[in-house]
């Protein structure tokens, strides 16, 4: 069982303490360890806007032996468990800063944030007409019904070109939506920084580091990389596969990519243009399953 703990700063990095014996006074404080990871995150050049829309403290953090997955996020709980291997010395207290980490680290990472960055807006919208109205949030629901509610998967993985139509509950919708969007975010990240890292050029600018970005996008699409999961409620089908995965008829839409990176990663305009025209060329990769009219 994983062992929930309070939140922190050591030796430059993100420290997830336990907080027994502790006075209240001496508790790390939640609101300095968030700014501390939009700093080393702003420093690097990533995606900070959505990051600054979750609260400090909305997330619990853990450490925990992983086996099958790098991370996981619990919706509704708002609990994320890392892997004891992104923890400083792999003690399961400090998360490494994230300089020292790989760029597939923090890609695992930001896949993460943004599942709490969702889980939040879900949250708040509660009890925030603002928040129900957030662009990001309006939108995944409209795609959880008419682009998720009917799918396409592989049964196996391996045989892409081997398809099933499922239609899929309201839980299971919303669950693969949020692992499509969050693939699309954490690879935007990995990119960026295999792109840019150890140079001063940037892919929000026109140059050899756009160019580059976009042509991986391109292949990235084509090759059906931004598609999701889910796992199956039906108890029957959940004992053949634990999880189902969408086929690449049933990635990524364009208007999904461009409301992620206008409103989450905010693009300029420029980039935005360039990556919607790859999202909606023709003959790009399989053709695309269940759009929403």
């Amino acid at each position: 069982m994983c062992r929930i703990v309070a939140m922190g700063l050591l030796m430059g990095g993100l420290v997830l303490a336990p907080n027994a014996g502790m006075s209240e006074e001496r508790l790390p404080s939640t609101e300095r360890m968030w700014r501390q990871l939009l700093g080393e995150a702003h420093a690097l050049g990533l995606p900070t806007k959505f990051l600054n829309a979750v609260p400090p403290g909305f997330v619990q953090f853990e450490f925990d032996d992983l086996h099958s997955y790098a991370a996981e996020y619990h919706l509704g709980e708002h609990r994320m468990v890392l892997n004891r291997a992104l923890s400083f010395n792999g003690a399961g207290a400090t998360l490494r800063p994230l300089g020292r980490l790989t760029h597939a680290e923090i890609e695992t990472l930001y896949h993460e944030l943004f599942h709490a960055y969702i889980d939040y807006l879900v949250t708040a919208a509660e009890t925030s007409p603002e928040v129900a109205s957030d662009p990001v949030l309006a939108f995944a629901r409209v795609q959880q019904r008419c682009h998720y509610g009917s799918v396409l998967i592989t049964p196996v993985v391996q045989r892409k070109g081997d398809t099933e139509e499922r239609f899929l509950t309201e839980r299971e919708a919303w669950e693969a939506l949020n692992e499509t969007w969050a693939v699309f975010v954490g690879w935007i990240v990995w990119n960026q920084l295999e792109l840019t890292s150890g140079t001063k050029q940037s892919i929000q600018k026109s140059g050899k580091s756009q160019d580059k970005w976009v042509s991986r996008l391109r292949n990235a699409d084509r090759e059906g990389v931004f598609r999701g999961y889910y796992e199956p409620e039906d108890l029957g089908e959940r004992a053949v596969a634990r999880k189902r995965y969408l086929a690449p008829a049933s990635r990524l839409s364009e208007p999904e990519a461009t409301i992620l990176m206008k409103h989450v990663i905010e693009f300029p305009p420029s980039l935005l243009a360039r990556a919607k025209e790859v999202f909606s060329s023709l003959g790009q990769g399989a053709e695309r399953y269940g759009q929403c009219g």
